[in-house]
């Protein structure tokens, strides 16, 4: 797989999902700052809660930009069979006879996106399922608990 091209895509979602989010907000800033939104009564929250979510929104908005900052600047690494999970692995892993593909990324964790017919999830070390890939190599099993239940992934193909 060209993870350049899956980059590509990333960096086209993030962007996309950062114009709807700014669309959002714009809508709700303008909700809160709106003649309607003061309080007719020491009861009335709507201008708080919709400064609130404003807030909300302005910060993920952030977030978005660093992440579009952070893929722009991204140096990738191919890895082979031999070469242990780290940060820019694209991994296969199969459960319980279904095939799974995760993207490894310091942050922005939760994405999905679809590249060459294939579901591509970001996940970052630090969660459950990629702390239990890290420095593991294809053909290797990653065990994660979650509470009483043990789940294990066995690495397929690593790129």
């Amino acid at each position: 797989m060209d993870k350049t091209k899956l980059i590509e895509t990333i960096r086209a979602q993030l962007e996309k999902d950062m114009a709807v989010l700014k669309e959002a907000a714009l809508a709700t800033y303008e909700a809160a700052t709106h003649e309607e939104s003061k309080p007719e009564n020491e009861y009335d929250t709507r201008g708080l809660e919709a400064s609130y979510l404003a807030g909300a929104q302005a910060k993920r908005i952030a977030e978005i930009e660093e992440l579009l900052v952070i893929y722009k600047h991204l140096d990738v690494k191919n890895f082979g069979p031999d070469d242990k999970i780290n940060s820019t692995a694209l991994v296969e892993v199969e459960y319980n006879g279904k095939h799974s593909f995760f993207f490894i990324m310091a942050k922005g964790g939760g994405l999905s996106v679809m590249f060459e017919g294939r579901s591509i999830q970001v996940i970052t070390p630090n969660s459950p399922l990629g702390e239990a890939l890290q420095d593991l190599r294809q053909g290797d099993i990653a065990v994660v608990e979650t509470g009483e239940q043990v789940r294990e992934y066995e690495v397929i193909h690593v790129w």
